[in-house]
């Protein structure tokens, strides 16, 4: 039997070190040079001496700095995998950012009005995700991966974190010490900051060796108790629970299931939700798509009944349980149904007029490919992924909509990743 030779390039070997200048900044948020040379922590027209060899330098010495370099606010930066772009002055980073999403827009051949963008500021995140590792008996290594690295850095501070977050680190490494009886175990450690207090969702935990011991989950329970913490879940199994972790979304007061998703800042989504709702007046019909626990769907609501779908049943349910606390709203009815599988049709949406979704960073192809075939004369896009939105976006153009405007949304700070509002109609 003929066997296939491994198919792994062997790496080329480090050469001396060479200096190059930064011409752009790339998809990553590395500084790119002639060759091409990506270098990370470096910004356009800067001349910088970079080590290794192929492509993905390292940095060894910024020569000429850009005078839109400035000092990273975070002790962890330049280690710390989270963060790419805090040695960037605010204006020209916001700036690449805009540049970024109107050249995904151009690739499809799509020319639109983007307004001036909506960026959060640092102490912002209510959504964190923290990689635990084992350290003592009383506190674990917990933090964020090293860039391009499954090492661990221990962080201290999180400064795109909201203060409550950042002041819980010291216990949240405490509560993260029993969880490593199984060698196997790599718990991460998903925090919400919510009305009621902090709600932790802890997956990576080995579970095929029984998961937790009794004593584990006691002392887990207790250090929870201790920290003053909401909810802690084991793979969305209740390990404690003071409050039941809720947030206010438009005038419904929404109890989260285990790991919900929220948008990452409050600030964003307020932005996000007065953007949608003021871009769907005049409704009399409306689908919320992708819905999740009602981020959009209470505040359309108060505009046109709507019709809420989300591939997460927990979701649903907490979304029509918050029912009751919202009345006065226009009507809403919910099922949970899996939208790439099973799209809204386009016989479905007859009576509909408006349609938003916000799919994940893969976007909604199947449901586009309906609306595209559907007599809706108006779709708002939220998307997190501008690649997968334009490409969506180019569906619908194809159909007779035009796409009349982009708000650019910058929630992940300091990182290459910008968010979007898009405006559809025909």
């Amino acid at each position: 039997m003929r066997r296939h030779r491994s198919q792994s390039r062997p790496q080329p070997r480090p050469g001396p070190p060479v200096e190059v200048v930064i011409e752009a900044i790339g998809g990553e948020g590395d500084g790119v040079a002639p060759g091409p040379i990506f270098a990370p922590y470096t910004l356009p027209g800067e001349r910088v001496r970079v080590t290794g060899a192929g492509e993905r330098r390292e940095l060894d010495a910024v020569l000429e700095p850009s005078p839109d370099r400035i000092a990273p606010v975070c002790p962890h930066f330049g280690v710390c995998g989270g963060c790419a772009l805090q040695h960037w002055a605010h204006g020209p980073y916001l700036a690449w950012k805009v540049e970024r999403l109107a050249a995904n827009l151009a690739r499809q051949q799509i020319e639109t009005e983007i307004l001036p963008p909506f960026a959060v500021g640092p102490g912002t995140r209510r959504r964190i995700a923290l990689h635990a590792r084992r350290g003592s008996r009383d506190a674990a290594r917990l933090g964020y991966k090293m860039r391009k690295s499954w090492d661990l850095v221990d962080i201290a501070v999180c400064p795109i974190s909201d203060p409550v977050l950042q002041a819980a680190i010291p216990a949240l490494k405490r509560l993260a010490a029993p969880l490593f009886e199984h060698p196997k175990s790599a718990p991460t450690l998903h925090v919400t900051l919510t009305a009621t207090g902090l709600d932790i969702d802890i997956t990576g935990v080995e579970a095929k060796s029984g998961g937790l011991s009794a004593d584990a989950r006691m002392q887990v329970a207790e250090r929870a108790a201790a920290a003053g913490f909401a909810r802690v879940t084991v793979a969305g199994e209740v390990a404690y629970l003071a409050n039941l972790p809720g947030v206010r979304l438009g005038a419904a007061s929404v109890a989260l299931p285990a790991g919900a998703f929220l948008q990452a800042t409050r600030e964003a989504e307020v932005a996000m939700t007065a953007f949608v709702k003021a871009q769907a007046q005049g409704a009399t019909r409306i689908a919320d798509l992708y819905c999740g626990v009602g981020t959009f769907t209470f505040h359309l609501a108060e505009l046109a009944p709507v019709h809420a779908a989300d591939a997460s049943a927990e979701a649903i349910q907490a979304l029509v349980s918050a029912l009751a606390t919202a009345p006065g709203l226009k009507g809403v009815t919910a099922e949970a149904r899996d939208l790439a599988r099973r799209p809204m049709l386009a016989q479905e949406l007859k009576k509909t007029d408006v349609v938003v979704f916000d799919p994940p960073r893969a976007g909604a192809a199947e449901q586009s490919a309906e609306l595209a075939r559907s007599s809706v004369s108006r779709v708002i896009g939220v998307s997190c992924n501008p690649a997968t939105f334009t490409r969506d976006a180019r569906t619908l153009i194809d159909a007779g909509f035009a796409l009349d405007r982009v708000l650019p949304v910058d929630q992940f700070l300091w990182s290459p990743h910008v968010e979007l509002v898009g405006v559809f109609s025909r």
